[in-house]
């Protein structure tokens, strides 16, 4: 079995998402939102370690108040950079020598599917680099600085990157070494293909939400709770099995 090491970047401002509590840390259904994004690994037999990186402002904060939580899921604790990219760099100077693998998934994307982590591991492990995307649906529109639509993008072969981003981990770590100062890229897997290595997609869909709005909170539940809904037992009082969607 590969051995993962996760990595769940959380210390992002979330201007877009407003009020007084950063959106990692906002409630959904009485839980926070990185707190349910980190128990779709934490019990995992292939995770060896669990990340989490935070604002340098936040650690002391989340240190103190999610003690309780950081001991029992046994997450290591680091301090995160002002941009995305600056976290991962950081955490990955804390990953497991064990590791095989390194996983970068959102603190925000709480509405994953266990079978969508099986398969993204799997292609991983299996080509160095892998990702979820959905593909687009609706119609793609240019627009000039005007505001006026400049041209209208055939969508077919776009799609919209997700996490969990998976990367064999000599290789995500080389990606950031060979990063230049001045380059900010906008995910990992941007990273690892500007070193020249192939990155492949696993198919989700638009129930892998990354929360970014208040307005998300109430979709992600209800997306959660249709995840639960569609789990059916595979026999009777046996354990439940993903149904497919």
């Amino acid at each position: 079995m590969t051995s993962v090491a996760v990595i769940i970047p959380a210390a992002g401002a979330g201007k877009r998402f407003g009020g007084d509590v950063k959106k990692p840390f906002a409630k959904l259904d009485n839980r926070p939102v990185f707190i349910r994004s980190i128990e779709l690994f934490i019990n995992r037999d292939d995770v060896c370690q669990t990340i989490l990186a935070v604002s340098p402002d936040d650690y002391d904060v989340v240190k103190d108040k999610y003690a309780a939580n950081l001991m029992f899921m046994d997450i290591k604790l680091v301090k995160g950079g002002a941009e995305r990219f600056e976290s991962i760099r950081l955490a990955l100077d804390a990953v497991d020598p064990a590791a095989e693998l390194v996983c970068v998934h959102d603190a925000v994307r709480p509405c994953v599917l266990d079978s969508w982590i099986d398969r993204v591991f799997a292609e991983a492990a299996k080509s160095g680099a892998a990702i979820l995307a959905a593909p687009l649906t609706g119609t793609v529109k240019r627009v000039a600085e005007s505001g006026f639509i400049d041209q209208t993008v055939p969508r077919e072969n776009l799609f919209e990157a997700q996490t969990p981003q998976v990367f064999k981990k000599e290789l995500l770590t080389k990606a950031y070494a060979d990063l230049p100062e001045d380059y900010t890229p906008t995910d990992d897997a941007e990273v690892v293909e500007r070193c020249g290595h192939g990155v492949t997609i696993v198919r989700t869909d638009r129930r892998n939400l990354k929360i970014t709005q208040s307005s998300d909170m109430a979709l992600a539940e209800a997306i959660l709770k249709g995840i639960e809904r569609s789990r059916k037992p595979a026999a009777p009082g046996g354990a439940f099995e993903e149904a497919q969607w």
